[in-house]
């Protein structure tokens, strides 16, 4: 795709970076990317795919803005309050870039819908706040070979990781979290709070591995969790591999 005088204006910074330059900002223009969840980590994935010039983002959220919202999803405003999210999300993200095209898709995703928009992506951000729909985001985008940037936050931290489990045997998400934890063992943000600024970080960090994954720049986290703990101001990484599978007896 070849880039407008404006656009080439806008992305100027991106362009003079060697690692990116014009034909880097084009693959950026060119790419589909799936966002899962317009909440505290979905937004700022939005806001940034939208700067970066990302040419087509879909955003998958079947929920309505609310005011408790507001701490942290920087997405939406006070004047959107009872709006559906994709909706929010599409005028934030053209009012930032009227160069990209958002999707919405005001839905939640299950074992019926999920592969059938998965597939129209190149790559997929998991902004949940559930392990259900991790899980299934996770088998999905594995078994449509799609690349998975899924970040979680609880409280003042968070973590995040980048899953190609079907290029050059690497792990999976399974592979990390065998199986989600018991119902209720786990609170949710709305019992157990969360600092807002920490969705900024972890879904900042995630959209720059999306751009990273779409360039073909730097070491994406693939086969390593970045934790985060704010409270101790403490970034650390953890290496995880492949497991092997047990062979069937015959």
């Amino acid at each position: 795709m070849t880039l407008s005088g404006d656009e080439i204006e806008r992305y100027a910074r991106h362009i003079v970076l060697p690692e990116i330059g014009g034909a880097g900002q084009q693959k950026l223009k060119s790419a589909r990317v799936l966002v899962i969840g317009a909440g505290g980590l979905g937004s700022p994935i939005i806001l940034y795919l939208a700067a970066a010039g990302i040419g087509t983002i879909g955003v998958a959220d079947d929920d309505a803005v609310s005011l408790s919202n507001l701490q942290r999803q920087v997405l939406h405003g006070t004047a959107d309050l009872g709006r559906p999210k994709v909706d929010s999300a599409h005028d934030a993200a053209l009012r930032i870039n009227p160069h990209v095209s958002l999707v919405p898709h005001q839905m939640r995703l299950t074992e019926t819908n999920a592969a059938q928009i998965i597939e129209t992506y190149d790559l997929v951000l998991d902004g949940s706040d559930n392990f259900a729909t991790r899980f299934l985001l996770a088998d999905t985008c594995a078994a449509l070979r799609k690349p998975l940037v899924t970040a979680a936050v609880n409280r003042f931290s968070g973590s995040l990781t980048t899953l190609l489990p079907f290029r050059n045997d690497n792990p999976s998400y399974r592979d990390l979290f065998p199986a989600p934890p018991p119902e209720g063992l786990v609170p949710s943000c709305a019992e157990a709070g969360i600092l807002g600024v920490v969705t900024g970080v972890l879904g900042t960090l995630a959209a720059t591995e999306a751009i990273k994954l779409i360039t073909g720049i730097g070491r994406p986290l693939v086969g390593r969790l970045l934790m985060i703990d704010a409270l101790d101001m403490r970034f650390e990484t953890i290496n995880y591999r492949r497991k092997r599978r047990a062979i069937p007896k015959d």
